[in-house]
């Protein structure tokens, strides 16, 4: 007698689980796609900037070609440069940081 009652307890139990399975499916795929950002330098700076900094500030390897730097420069440049909103302080150090990368200076300290 019991049987038939622990078998439809069983049934119920498995139909609810799947219900409540395929809602939490549907809820998934219509959440919004967010996408993901590139991980940039957090800063942290030292008082005189070496290759591997200037690298990390561009988001480039350390033997990365002029051409690389110049390109990453302005993508760095662009996002952070004081005329649309961003810091005079990182504008420098994102200059400071191409100069490096192009052998143009030695590692001297920012104007700052």
């Amino acid at each position: 007698m019991a049987t038939p009652l622990i078998a439809g307890l069983a049934v119920a139990a498995a139909a609810l689980a799947g219900r409540y399975s395929i809602q939490a499916w549907n809820a998934y795929k219509a959440r919004p796609v967010v996408p993901r950002m590139r991980k940039f330098y957090e800063g942290g700076f030292q008082p005189t900037m070496t290759r591997r900094e200037a690298a990390l500030i561009l988001g480039v390897r350390e033997t990365a070609s002029a051409e690389k730097v110049k390109e990453a420069h302005k993508r760095v440049m662009v996002a952070n440069h004081p005329d649309a909103g961003g810091s005079h302080y990182l504008a420098s150090k994102i200059n400071e940081a191409k100069d490096v990368m192009t052998g143009k200076t030695k590692g001297g300290g920012s104007a700052f």
